[in-house]
């Protein structure tokens, strides 16, 4: 079985402590859009960190609290029901079930699933399996929060642009929304006012 984790536990700091989940990017917010894609790949999808709850998705608060994304994953990881969680940041809005889907095959044979553009590694829209759980709660106890550090730890497959573009393009699919000006720019990239 498969599960799937939504991380919206950040401070939002760059854009204002606003919730970045609720942005509305054609229509419906980011997190409904996810909830909807994600609904098509497993039952089992989990809100991290999130401040309000919503149909589809079960909340779980982090086990070590301000350890950022590192933190996120690893509550993920232990609540989740499967083995394998696609990880996702609540402020990418066009990430697709058939992308998630195909990175959670790959990881039948990789502790880490990622995806690895141009612009490095993407750990917030990658698949982690229970085989790092000991690795994370190590360096959650050592304070070595860089998720990216895990990589050379574990054995992680990169997803490579060429695969990467065959589910669309790979702007538009991993992009995400950090600051006010990106999410305008989103908009005006993809034909909706913010």
């Amino acid at each position: 079985m498969w599960s799937a984790a939504i991380l919206a536990g950040g401070q939002a700091t760059r854009f204002g402590g606003r919730d970045k989940s609720a942005l509305i990017v054609d229509g419906r917010t980011i997190l409904d859009r996810q909830i909807h894609e994600l609904a098509t790949v497993t039952d089992d999808i989990l809100l991290v960190g999130g401040r309000t709850s919503r149909p589809g998705a079960r909340m779980v608060a982090d086990v070590v609290e301000g350890s950022g994304p590192l933190g996120g994953v690893h509550a993920a990881l232990s609540e989740a029901l499967g083995d394998a969680v696609f990880v996702v940041a609540c402020d990418m809005p066009y990430v697709t079930a058939a992308f998630a889907a195909h990175l959670l095959h790959l990881s039948q044979d990789a502790d880490i699933v990622v995806p690895r553009t141009d612009r490095g590694y993407h750990p917030l829209c990658a698949v982690y399996t229970r085989r790092c759980l000991a690795s994370i709660a190590r360096r959650l106890g050592e304070r070595q929060l860089k998720l990216s550090d895990l990589f050379a730890e574990l054995r992680t497959r990169a997803v490579t642009t060429e695969e990467i573009d065959a589910f669309g393009d790979r702007d538009r699919l991993l992009a995400n929304v950090n600051t006010p000006s990106e999410y305008a720019g989103l908009g005006a990239r993809q034909g909706h006012k913010p």
